[in-house]
């Protein structure tokens, strides 16, 4: 069942991006013809988009409470990028469709080869996209369902929570924390505001996955193409051992130089559009994996230590993933250049060796992803990260302490 659910997600059209572009179709990001459709999709980008304005009030409300007022940033923060990943697809609407096309083009006219290790190496990303892209999805919303359930968890769970609810000492646990005009403390008013936190929690949620899991996949594309190049460039001047006429020579330095042309020109087009993202990414996941960790220090509930763990697991695995299929990106680049030197150069004249020579130097031209002007994106920066994000934490840890050992005294 789960295996024929997955199937209806495939398109013959595009084999690669399929599951993609559905999930981007399904959320709203790929916007449709029909205008109804499209105003309903805004309207409910909006809606999203509202809410998450309520987090950053609600911040002003909570802010005498450490606990809360950290868990409070850590959601906005996550829902702020995910309403700017929506807004840039949005305005971008024209460049994505152009890299989509352009990803779709370039996979269909590969698997048209007839060489069996090219199929193999198709086949092989192919899979590893629909694997990471199912992981993602998976991991994604198994934070979604967490946060949904805590509440619901912690009131079946908890007589002494409940208790406290019936006296009045305690508040009820939200599902994500955010501002409403109206007392969510009863019962109704609580019911209301977590159906309206949980819509914006699951929409939230396939935005999210659907931006990532598609820049994820085009990365993996981009690496497929630059190392098929190079596969294709030793091959220039023979076939299976055999040197090729003059004229198929021509036709294949023409083609290995168009396909990089092409295939700059689109790596620029999304770095363009996924550069100022990943920028703002890197910051608001360095404050999010420093306040979820302090939090897990914090927590003296094993389940609430339990939940948080899973929501570091998953921040920290969102960057790590965009660093590392960047990171592939850039050294299958910097190897295209050794395709040429790998084929039978020497038994061709001085023309083609000047030719070859050119198509080297159109090589040198480097395949990069960054975040904003500042930095590439790549495993080292992943790592920077990491550090900076426990720089942060040790010293918010600190001042509580020092904060502490005040309030004593």
């Amino acid at each position: 069942m789960f295996r024929s659910i997955l199937m209806k997600l495939e398109n013959p059209k595009r084999p690669l991006l399929g599951p993609n572009v559905y999930a981007l179709e399904f959320w709203g990001l790929l916007l449709p013809e029909n205008m109804f459709k499209r105003y309903f999709y805004l309207s409910m980008h909006v809606l999203v988009t509202i809410f998450t304005a309520t987090e950053y009030v609600d911040v002003w409300f909570v802010k005498s409470d450490m606990s809360h007022l950290l868990n409070n940033l850590k959601i906005t923060m996550l829902a702020t990028m995910s309403v700017c990943k929506v807004t840039t697809f949005l305005y971008w609407q024209k460049r994505w469709r152009s890299i989509i096309e352009y990803i779709t083009k370039s996979d269909l006219n590969r698997r048209k080869t007839n060489d069996m290790t090219k199929k193999n190496m198709i086949d092989n990303y192919t899979k590893y996209c629909r694997k990471i892209t199912y992981f993602y999805w998976s991991l994604m919303y198994t934070t979604v369902i967490i946060v949904m359930v805590t509440p619901i968890f912690k009131y079946l769970f908890s007589s002494a929570y409940r208790s406290n609810l019936d006296d009045g000492t305690e508040k009820y646990l939200q599902v994500v924390s955010s501002w409403v005009p109206f007392d969510k403390n009863t019962l109704v008013g609580y019911l209301a505001a977590s159906a309206f936190q949980s819509y914006a929690a699951i929409y939230g949620g396939g935005w999210i996955t659907s931006f990532d899991t598609n820049a994820m996949v085009i990365m993996v594309s981009f690496r497929a193409e630059l190392e098929l190049l190079r596969i294709d460039c030793a091959n220039i001047f023979s076939e299976e051992g055999r040197i090729v006429s003059d004229k198929v020579c021509n036709e294949r330095l023409r083609e290995c130089h168009k396909r990089h042309v092409e295939l700059v020109k689109y790596s620029r087009m999304f770095d363009e559009c996924l550069s100022p993202i990943m920028l703002l990414y890197m910051f608001v996941c360095s404050v999010m994996l420093c306040v979820t960790a302090y939090q897990i220090t914090i927590e003296t509930s094993a389940m609430q230590r339990f939940l948080t763990t899973e929501y570091l697991v998953f921040g920290v695995a969102q960057l790590f993933i965009y660093c590392w299929h960047s990171n592939e990106v850039l050294y299958a680049s910097q190897n295209l250049r050794w395709g040429p030197y790998e084929s039978v150069w020497w038994t061709k004249d001085v023309s083609y060796r000047k030719d070859l020579f050119i198509l080297i130097a159109q090589y040198n031209r480097i395949v990069a992803f960054s975040a904003g002007p500042f930095t590439q994106l790549t495993v080292a920066t992943f790592i920077s990260i990491l550090k900076g994000a426990y720089s942060y934490y040790t010293l918010l840890s600190q001042s509580q302490n020092v904060i502490s050992d005040s309030a004593q005294t």
